[in-house]
């Protein structure tokens, strides 16, 4: 886990631009407070945060390979570095320099070229620099588990970990250019979908894919990664058990590699439960860390607490209140760089904040729904088979009598939602505003009948023809919810606080197994996820085992009803948003919120998040106060 920015000159003027990014770093010295470093030639500067995990001592980036033609930064962790550097060194009497997983990348790119990328194992980021051929190689992990912003003029290409760098250093211009169109997507989805930003010239590299670019050029790019999901009969369901715990174990495994001490998030669910008891079989003494609020019903605190007693691991808990949630929700979307209406990373930077205290780098469970089919809505298409059936001419009554039928009341959504295909019902786990709303209600003043979610899925969409209902469910959340707000809130929060996380379900090992397996195995009328439960019924206690997902719940309703109205209030009316948000319309929403019975909470949460990221990303009207990241060094 760490911060790399590098900018590739159009015109060899690189070294002017040296500077520039020697002070971008400081921007980014949450991502790596411990080591970092800048290179450069003619056509290249490259800068690096390092937060050192192994090899410590040495491996310090930007690092130089065979004598000095390559320079490699590296954002993120190789699982399988151990095994990578032998085979290069067997095959090809790769010689090494030191005991990192870094070189193992650029050797690789040495050796292997471009493929590299499908033999690594992990999550990342890099760039390559080659100075003999003169071209700047780079990629991003196969599921999006680390960032990668790019932004290209005619100076050049620039590329950065985190987005505030490049409007610092290579687009300061464009603070005030505002995406409309990724507003209206945000406003729908609670995030901005891949690969843009809320900024118009930036964007963000692709997962799965990886690009090369020489100086006057522009970046050539493809897709390495094409998730499928081969649906084929199990014959022996034992087995297929057997085959998900023994790769989940393998992929906790190497993810425990690090010279420091690894630690363990731990909710109240299966995913994060099974991760610490596979952790533990590495490490008896693992710490775990979850938090909550003090209000019935929406902390997993006493549950986690069972769990970690059950499984024999020390648990440290953090208690958020409604004032820590306000006085922090600034500094929160600072580092985020985008706007994410998700209020889970919340109590998730505070976790990470405590976690920090004890340890460099903790497990999480992040991935485990979308390979394995956890989500509740996923069975939807089970509980609507029979209206999807219905002729046509049901499906319009259907259709006309959930208009008919006043907001808020029962069964009017799912008529609604049975009247229409897949293609048009989902577009991910998160459905805040409507496009019939956004056209209906005047608040986003900017809105467009021409920008439609089922522009972010159509593509998707067409890819996954062949799948069920359930499973292209799963594909679309691959593409647009995992990578949109579940990994970019579990990046950004917990490198707020120097900590790495590292999710060993997002392995391509555990991928190759989950990706065959069939709807009955995963999606039933009872539960979601039947063979991972199935499969980690020795490893996790009873009582998690068919618990129902809660995560890190944050109740938003009830304090936008009374503690935190004023702060929404004042919020709105402070906000510089009059010319893309109508004022009027926010506050008639968070009166009908307080007043009830519906709930808009998270309506009204999308609407205060992009109000305060406004403020410090276009207005500048709203400065946090950015900690200095000292921390203890735990061994």
């Amino acid at each position: 886990m760490c911060g790399l920015i590098g900018y590739l000159a159009a015109h060899s003027d690189a070294e002017l631009s040296r500077a520039a990014i020697e002070d971008s770093l400081i921007q980014m010295r949450h991502r790596g407070p411990d080591d970092g470093g800048s290179w450069s030639d003619d056509d290249v500067v490259i800068g690096f945060r390092r937060l050192s995990l192994i090899d410590w001592e040495h491996s310090h980036q930007p690092l130089p390979y065979l004598e000095g033609r390559y320079h490699l930064i590296f954002n993120g962790e190789i699982y399988n570095y151990l095994e990578l550097r032998e085979r290069l060194s067997a095959e090809f009497g790769a010689v090494f320099a030191t005991e990192g997983d870094g070189e193992a990348i650029v050797a690789g790119y040495h050796y292997l070229g471009e493929e590299i990328v499908t033999h690594l194992r992990g999550m990342f980021s890099f760039l390559i620099w080659d100075s003999q051929d003169r071209v700047l190689f780079g990629a991003r992990d196969w599921f999006g588990i680390k960032p990668l912003y790019t932004y290209s003029d005619e100076r050049g290409s620039f590329f950065s970990s985190e987005k505030k760098t490049l409007l610092s250093v290579a687009a300061p211009g464009v603070s005030q250019q505002v995406d409309t169109q990724a507003l209206q997507h945000y406003l729908t989805l609670q995030y901005v979908p891949e690969p843009a930003s809320m900024h118009k010239a930036i964007t963000r590299i692709d997962s799965g894919t990886c690009f090369t670019v020489r100086p006057g050029e522009q970046p050539i790019t493809r897709r390495y990664f094409n998730p499928d999901f081969p649906i084929k009969p199990v014959p022996e369901p034992d087995k297929l058990y057997h085959e998900i715990a023994e790769a989940l174990r393998d992929s906790v495994a190497k993810h425990m590699r690090s010279d420091f001490t690894v630690g363990a998030f731990l909710s109240g669910g299966i995913d994060s439960t099974a991760i610490a008891a596979l952790a533990r079989e590495h490490n008896p003494k693992l710490l775990t860390f979850t938090t909550g609020f003090e209000r019935e019903g929406f902390s997993e605190i006493d549950v986690a607490a069972e769990s970690a007693a059950a499984i024999g691991v020390e648990h440290i808990t953090k208690v958020v209140t409604p004032q820590e949630m306000m006085d922090t929700l600034p500094l929160i979307i600072w580092y985020l760089d985008d706007p994410v209406a998700d209020p889970a990373l919340v109590p998730l930077y505070f976790i990470a904040r405590e976690a920090r205290k004890h340890v460099k780098v903790v497990l999480s469970g992040e991935g485990a729904d979308e390979l394995f089919g956890g989500y509740t809505i996923y069975r939807e298409p089970i509980s609507l088979r029979h209206l999807a059936a219905a002729p046509d001419p049901v499906k319009k009554l259907l259709a006309a009598l959930s208009t008919r039928l006043p907001e808020g009341m029962r069964g009017k959504d799912l008529l609604r939602r049975s009247s229409i295909g897949i293609e048009e019902r989902y577009y991910g786990n998160a459905r805040i505003f409507r496009d019939d709303e956004l056209r209906a209600n005047g608040l986003l003043k900017t809105y467009s009948p021409n920008v439609s979610y089922t522009d972010v899925t159509a593509p998707y969409y067409a890819a996954s023809r062949h799948l069920d209902d359930s499973t292209r469910m799963q594909y679309i959340d691959l593409f647009t919810w995992l990578r949109g707000d579940i990994l970019v809130k579990a990046d950004k929060m917990t490198m707020a606080n120097s900590l790495e996380l590292r999710v060993p379900f997002l392995d391509t090992e555990v991928f190759e197994v989950a990706k065959g397996i069939p709807v009955d195995q995963k999606i039933t009328k009872e539960t979601t996820k039947y063979a991972l439960r199935r499969a980690l019924a020795e490893i996790v206690p009873p009582h998690v085992l068919n618990r129902a997902k809660l995560g890190f719940p944050v109740p938003t309703r009830p304090w936008l009803k009374d503690v935190m109205y004023d702060w929404a209030h004042q919020t709105i009316t402070e906000a510089g948003t009059g010319h893309l948000i109508d004022t009027g319309a926010a506050l008639r929403l968070l009166e009908a919120h307080r007043a009830g019975p519906h709930d808009y909470s998270r309506k009204l949460w999308t609407l205060l998040v992009f109000m305060i990221w406004h403020g410090i990303f276009v207005e500048g009207r709203i400065r946090p106060a950015i900690p200095e990241p000292v921390y203890p060094v735990a061994v």
